[in-house]
C-alpha cells in the first residue's frame, strides 16, 4: 500500500512539472493515473491529502484547457481539503475559488 502512495505522489508530482512545462495532456494523464491508485485505497489522511492536491491540480490544467470536467475537481478538491485541514491543500483551494466569488 505504500507503494501506491508513493507511486501516486510520483505521478502528480510529474503531472505538475508536465503542466508546468506546457504539456497538459500528459499531466491530465499522470493526474489519472493517480486518481486511479489513490481511489482503490481505504480512506484515510493521507490518501485524502494526495486526493485534494490531485483534484485541485486537475482542475487547474483543465482551466487552462477549458475542459468540461473542471468544476466537477474543483468541487471534489475542495472537500477534501476541508476534511483534511492540510494548510498547503486549503491554500490551494482557496487560490482556485478565489476568482469563483466563493470562500471556503
Amino acid at each position: 500500500m505504500r507503494s501506491d502512495y508513493l507511486s501516486a505522489a510520483r505521478a502528480l508530482q510529474l503531472g505538475r512539472e508536465s503542466a508546468v512545462e506546457g504539456d497538459q495532456a500528459r499531466a491530465l494523464r499522470l493526474y489519472r493515473e493517480a486518481l486511479d491508485l489513490l481511489s482503490v485505497l481505504p480512506p484515510e489522511r493521507t490518501r485524502d491529502v494526495l486526493l485534494a492536491h490531485t483534484h485541485l491540480a486537475f482542475f487547474q490544467t483543465l482551466e487552462l484547457l477549458g475542459g468540461p470536467d473542471g468544476q466537477r475537481h474543483l468541487q471534489l478538491g475542495v472537500s477534501y481539503a476541508r476534511s483534511t485541514r492540510d494548510p498547503l491543500a486549503r491554500a490551494i483551494a482557496e487560490e482556485c475559488l478565489s476568482g469563483l466569488d466563493v470562500v471556503l
